[in-house]
C-alpha cells in the first residue's frame, strides 16, 4: 500500500509569488516605457514656429529644416517619397539629437539600411532622388516600418519631388 503525502501548507505560495513577480516586472516595464515615451511627449508640447502646408518639396528645400539652421523652426525628414514634420520629436531629430543626421534630408536609404554618415552634402542635394530600387527585401521592410512609425507619430507635410 502506497501513501501519498500532500503538503497543504503553502502549496500555492510559489504560484502566488511568481504571479506577483511577473506583475511587478510588467509594471516596471510599463513605467520605463512610459518615461521614455513622455520624453518625446515633452518635445511635442513645443509647437513649431510655423505650420507648414502640404506641398511638394525638393531635397534642397527640406535641407533648410534640419533643426540646426533654425533651432526653433520645423524639423523635416523625407522617407519613401513623403516628407514628415518631426518637430514633435525635436529631442531626437533636432540639433544635438541622436538622430539629427536624418533631419533635413531624404533619409530613405539611411533608415532602410541603418547606415549613418557625417551629414548632408552639396553633392547629395544636387543628385536625383534615390530610387532605392536596389534595396533588399529586408531593407524595404525596415523602411516601410519607419514610414509607418512616422505616419502615426508625425504630420506628413508633402511629397519629395525633383526640382522643376
Amino acid at each position: 500500500m502506497s501513501t501519498t503525502v500532500v503538503n497543504h501548507r503553502g502549496g500555492n505560495s510559489p504560484n502566488i509569488a511568481r504571479t506577483v513577480l511577473i506583475c511587478l516586472a510588467l509594471y516596471g516595464t510599463y513605467k520605463v516605457v512610459r518615461f521614455l515615451w513622455s520624453k518625446d511627449s515633452v518635445n511635442s508640447s513645443r509647437k513649431p514656429t510655423q505650420q507648414l502646408p502640404y506641398k511638394n518639396w525638393t531635397k534642397r528645400e527640406i535641407s533648410a529644416f534640419d533643426g540646426k539652421t533654425d533651432p526653433n523652426g520645423p524639423v523635416l525628414i523625407a522617407a519613401g517619397g513623403k516628407v514628415f514634420d518631426v518637430s514633435a520629436g525635436r529631442g531626437f531629430y533636432g540639433a544635438g539629437g541622436p538622430y539629427n543626421v536624418f533631419a533635413g534630408r531624404d533619409a530613405s536609404r539611411m533608415l532602410a539600411t541603418q547606415s549613418f554618415d557625417e551629414g548632408i552634402t552639396e553633392e547629395e542635394l544636387d543628385s536625383p532622388i534615390d530610387s532605392i530600387d536596389d534595396l533588399s527585401d529586408d531593407d524595404k521592410d525596415s523602411l516601410a516600418s519607419y514610414i509607418g512609425l512616422f505616419s502615426v507619430k508625425y504630420r506628413c507635410v508633402g511629397d519629395l519631388v525633383e526640382p522643376q
